[in-house]
């Protein structure tokens, strides 16, 4: 992740390229809009932009909608660096890390947030049926899931042992998409893992238990994904942004207000069933996005190494 940037030249090149072409596709004759493809994690958080997309707050603006799974927000940032994705779905570290080693990307909107609420928070690190693992300083020295390595579940995870007079430098991550952690912890592949809805569900339907509320312990209310784009895209075309940005927030404020459609909407991009679906908690999706949430992390990452030098939120925030 700390190395998006290894050949910035070639990089940049081939996002203004595309940037040139695909992304700014103007609407065809037929009136379909123009062809936006956006990279996004397989998880509860990004439910608000599949039922935007089914309520047509995307087509309304004249934005025809592909949204492209990956395993997590580092991938998204390089596909949208290299003109993959004209926008893309990324946690608050990974645009961090980019930008703080000059990546040309820009936040347009909010994504998700903490509900703030230990034990009742949609993140958790958890452990299985019977697991000796009782508390976060338990974690020290033990194998602990992640989706990617040095982002936003090792800081989180991190601070949740550190809170609990642990030591967290001894932690083992091994990084695995979240859909394999459920298995992974069953089999005892790994000693805990970080998860996320809907996959937290599914561990705790299966007896599992949760030791830490990891965004919780990091700070209250915090800001975890946003929208972004690369800033070639802004500079082409800021109406399609701008454009972009409202459908988003629309679809945000239309998630916090209809929670059962947004329980139907999971089941459409990812494979849940009945008990997991009622069983879910929920994120906030809030429009506005919350600093000194973010301030933290940037402390707390360069804490870990993971920042090479501390993010400019100025920079990176719409």
């Amino acid at each position: 992740m700390r190395r998006i940037l290894a050949a910035v030249a070639v990089t940049v090149t081939l996002f203004a390229a595309a940037a040139c072409s695909s992304e700014t596709e103007q609407p065809d004759k037929a009136g379909v809009g123009t062809k936006v493809s956006v990279g996004v994690i397989p998880i509860v958080d990004v439910a608000p932009i599949y039922l935007g997309k089914q309520k047509g707050f995307f087509s309304s603006r004249g934005i025809d909608l592909t949204l492209v799974p990956e395993q997590g927000g580092a991938p998204i940032v390089k596909g949208v660096l290299a003109g993959k994705y004209q926008f893309g779905f990324s946690n608050v570290t990974s645009l961090m890390a980019a930008k703080s080693d000059g990546a040309p990307l820009k936040a347009v909107a909010n994504g998700v947030a903490s509900t703030g609420r230990a034990g009742r928070d949609f993140s958790a690190v958890v452990v299985a049926d019977g697991s000796p693992i009782r508390s976060a300083k338990d974690l020290a020295g033990k194998r602990v899931a992640v989706n990617t390595l040095k982002n936003l579940g090792d800081t989180t995870v991190r601070q949740s042992v550190r809170q609990d007079k642990g030591d967290p430098a001894t932690i083992q991550f091994q990084a695995m998409p979240f859909s394999e952690m459920p298995a992974a912890l069953q089999n005892q592949q790994v000693d805990a893992a970080w998860v996320v809805e809907p996959q937290l569900s599914e561990v705790l339907t299966q007896g599992g238990q949760v030791v830490a509320s990891n965004y919780v312990d990091t700070a209250p209310d915090l800001t975890v994904a946003m929208y972004f784009t690369g800033t070639a895209v802004i500079d082409k075309d800021p109406e399609l942004v701008k454009n972009f940005a409202a459908a988003v927030n629309e679809s945000l404020q239309y998630a916090a207000g209809h929670p059962e459609e947004i329980r139907a909407t999971v089941g459409t991009y990812t494979k849940i069933n009945d008990v997991v679906r009622t069983a879910m908690i929920l994120p906030s999706w809030p429009n506005d996005i919350n600093r000194p949430s973010l301030e933290r992390l940037a402390t707390l990452g360069r804490t870990d190494g993971i920042f090479t030098k501390p993010p400019v939120l100025d920079d990176l925030l719409p």
